[in-house]
């Protein structure tokens, strides 16, 4: 691969290009002022913005997801960054044990895990609220924060703990003057995918739908399967944009880390 860069750069070219221009499509398909779906559009118009953004329905399901994501995202990421410092603290092999199953909500289809919440949630009452869906999303998050913080302990020096805590300090305030500012990229990192991962969630928001507590990809799915509405094709596109800059960001997180450790 040393020797070929060109090779490797050309794989990596096909590879993203397979997955990001199918996604891409949308974004004309948005901007066509034709009455169907088709490509190349006909024409150009903003006649499904202008629906979409004059759409009290679509309004309501870009909220609810906003919301949705805004509950499960902080909750996922404090129940998985102190998931993440017990998980460093165990022995290799429980350490095994116990991460596989913190992964499960990656591992196990979703429909499973969707059937799942159903079930419980019903008993509980918390089917059909916005309440019950962030908490399902947040159970879902949980992985992508672990995995974020995990990758911050493992080059972390403990020695730094050891020396604020035989110098008098606090744990509490070790914790916050030294550990806290050092995995501070990797919580952020773990928030920004739980976050664009429960605004992007469909399976689980499908289950605990209800007329007001419709996210928007469930609006998006039945938009397409129920009633064929273009609008769709604009609310797939700022689901592309959203999505794109949380992840983006988190990816800039952790580039500007890695070159400030790189300079030190």
């Amino acid at each position: 691969m040393r020797r070929r860069p060109w090779f490797l750069a050309t794989v990596v070219t096909v590879i993203a290009g397979y997955l990001t221009i199918p996604t891409l499509l949308v974004v004309p398909m948005s901007l066509s002022s034709g009455s169907t779906f088709q490509f190349p559009p006909p024409g150009w118009s903003l006649q499904w913005y202008e629906r979409f953004f004059t759409s009290p329905q679509w309004l309501e399901a870009v909220a609810n997801s906003f919301q949705v994501a805004a509950m499960a995202a902080p909750a996922a990421t404090v129940i998985g960054t102190a998931a993440a410092f017990g998980l460093v603290r165990l022995s290799p092999k429980l350490r095994s044990a116990v991460l596989g199953v913190v992964m499960g909500p990656l591992i196990i289809p979703k429909i499973l895990v969707a059937l799942a919440v159903y079930g419980t949630f019903v008993g509980l009452r918390l089917s059909g609220t916005v309440f019950g869906i962030a908490l399902a999303h947040t159970a879902i998050a949980i992985p992508y924060v672990v995995i974020a913080v995990t990758a911050r302990l493992q080059g972390f020096e403990h020695n730094l703990v050891r020396a604020g805590l035989s110098l008098g300090a606090s744990p509490f305030a070790v914790f916050r003057r030294v550990t806290l500012p050092l995995i501070l990229p990797g919580i952020l990192a773990g928030g920004l995918l739980a976050f664009a991962t429960s605004f992007d969630e469909l399976i689980i928001a499908l289950f605990l739908q209800s007329p007001s507590a419709t996210t928007l990809p469930v609006l998006m799915f039945n938009s397409v399967v129920y009633n064929i509405d273009l609008a769709v094709a604009a609310a797939s596109t700022i689901l592309v944009i959203v999505v794109s800059i949380v992840l983006m960001t988190a990816q800039a997180i952790g580039l500007r880390r890695s070159r400030k450790k790189e300079l030190a």
